[in-house]
């Protein structure tokens, strides 16, 4: 009987083995795999709801964008550190600023293993000089203009608009911006060189594995964090009229070695930059990697209150509202958060935000200008696209912008405007929450309309999911143009 078992088995075996893998076929979890077709129906989509709305060719948007810019040169971390000797540590530790290689291989290592972007000022200019010269020679390293101004500048033109760009830059560095933007600021003869030390999702470091593809910054900038365009910018701004102003690049004063009292003559100045702007102009302001508690303290105070739209990521959200809340600003967060975590978080913001304006108002500032009401939010996350509008504000299309950023999120990390949807994939659930409160109402993700919208108080909330781009070209740079191209669709 035992011998005739088994040849029992070697006769039917193979007729067993395709009767197990379809049936794993059949039940297999709709999460196993997105089907090319359902891919292709959300892409088309997002863009015919990005096609609902236009940039109109008769009057061009009008965009203030300070301040900074520089070079970026991309280089693929893992391979830099390699190069260089630098060892991976077994102690990742968080540093406000970085001093020496061990320093570097422990920050780059708190942030390489949950996949999470950084940015830090380096004190050592040797060593800087030292990665420098390295990533000159590495294998696809590349340089791209850098900095928040003129990244957002870069992409407002290429979506249609006139840009007027605070920052001082060499003539090489204005030779490669778009005709479409004017720069106020003073001529230099070198740029200041940012290091994007760039990783895939999944790339190894010693015994650390990234979970996402992201980006850790370092440089060694003495140029832009003195806002050294302002004057100009402030100039030319009077006879441009623009429709919006924008302001970004101020984590270069984050950690920057500031004589006494500098930097808050800086920030009051642009503050009252902001502030004198016309109440009719929307005015944005874009955050970034900020990890000294003293320079949030006076963003809330100089910035903020003068910047009725604000735009983030997934790190700086809980950071800003950690702030407005009292405790401890938060360096690292989940690099992967849940839908309903970040809507959460975004109506807190929201709500303490306006709550400070409403406080406010009842006094004039230095320059007689009231605070103005937050009307705007949108947090990109690798996930999914998240907005908050006021009913009523001067920010229009909502919907639109949100299928607009999604969309830009993909062809900035792909560096390509065409989507492929088999370079992609779906990570956001096929459902959320829209809060994490109990009972809270769930939301399908609908392939043939899948940015989703509603009404809450006296604000409108559209979420949309990101087409993630699996072969990753580069990370660097991604808010900034996902930002610009949501506030395009709503100036």
């Amino acid at each position: 009987m035992e011998g005739g078992g088994r040849v029992s088995w070697v006769k039917y075996g193979p007729v067993v083995s395709l009767f197990v893998v379809l049936l794993a076929v059949w039940f297999r979890s709709p999460d196993d795999a997105v089907p090319d077709d359902r891919l292709d129906t959300v892409l088309s989509s997002l863009l015919r709801a990005e096609g609902k709305v236009g940039v109109s060719d008769v009057a061009k948007p009008k965009v203030a964008i300070g301040f900074g810019g520089c070079v970026d040169l991309i280089v693929d971390g893992v391979m830099l550190l390699n190069k260089i000797g630098v060892p991976p540590t077994d102690q990742p530790l968080h540093h406000d600023y970085i001093e020496s290689e061990v320093q570097l291989a422990q920050s780059f290592a708190y942030f390489f293993a949950p996949g999470a972007a950084a940015e830090r000022f380096m004190l050592n200019d040797t060593l800087f000089s030292e990665l420098v010269e390295a990533s000159r020679d590495l294998p696809g390293n590349r340089w791209a203009v850098g900095g928040n101004a003129p990244v957002m500048a870069s992409r407002m033109a290429t979506e249609g608009c006139d840009i007027l760009l605070g920052g001082s830059f060499s003539p090489d560095f204005t030779d490669v911006l778009s005709p479409h933007i004017t720069v106020a600021g003073n001529i230099i003869e070198e740029p200041d060189i940012h290091l994007i030390l760039e990783y895939p999702s999944g790339a190894s470091w010693g015994q650390y594995t990234s979970r996402r593809a992201n980006r850790y910054i370092v440089h060694s900038d003495d140029h832009n964090p003195y806002l050294d365009s302002m004057a100009e910018f402030a100039e030319k701004l009077k006879d441009f009229e623009p429709d919006l102003l924008v302001v970004g690049g101020l984590q270069m004063m984050d950690n920057f070695p500031f004589q006494a009292g500098e930097r808050d003559a800086l920030l009051s100045r642009l503050s009252g930059l902001m502030a004198s702007s016309s109440p009719s102009i929307g005015v944005h302001f874009e955050m970034a990697s900020f990890v000294e508690e003293s320079i949030m303290e006076d963003l809330l105070h100089y910035v903020i209150p003068h910047a009725d739209s604000l735009g983030m990521n997934e790190q700086e959200l809980p950071n800003l509202l950690s702030l407005l809340k009292g405790t401890n600003i938060t360096v690292l967060s989940d690099p992967n958060p849940r839908v309903a975590t970040v809507l959460d978080q975004m109506r807190e913001v929201y709500r303490i935000v306006n709550q400070r304006s409403k406080d406010a108002s009842e006094e004039s500032d230095t320059y007689g200008a009231k605070a103005k009401p937050l009307t705007r939010l949108h947090v990109h996350t690798l996930a999914f696209q998240a907005m908050i509008v006021t009913r009523g504000s001067q920010w229009k299309n909502t919907m639109s912008a949100t299928a607009k950023a999604s969309l830009t999120a993909n062809r900035h990390v792909c560096g390509s405007d065409a989507i492929d949807p088999s370079k992609a994939r779906l990570i956001m659930d096929d459902s959320f929450s829209v809060s994490r409160q109990e009972g809270s109402q769930r939301i399908p993700l609908q392939e043939s309309r899948p940015v989703s919208c509603w009404d809450e108080e006296d604000y409108e909330i559209c979420v949309a999911p990101v087409l993630v781009c699996t072969e990753v070209y580069q990370t660097a740079g991604g808010g900034d143009n996902i930002s610009a191209a949501g506030l395009v669709l709503q100036i």
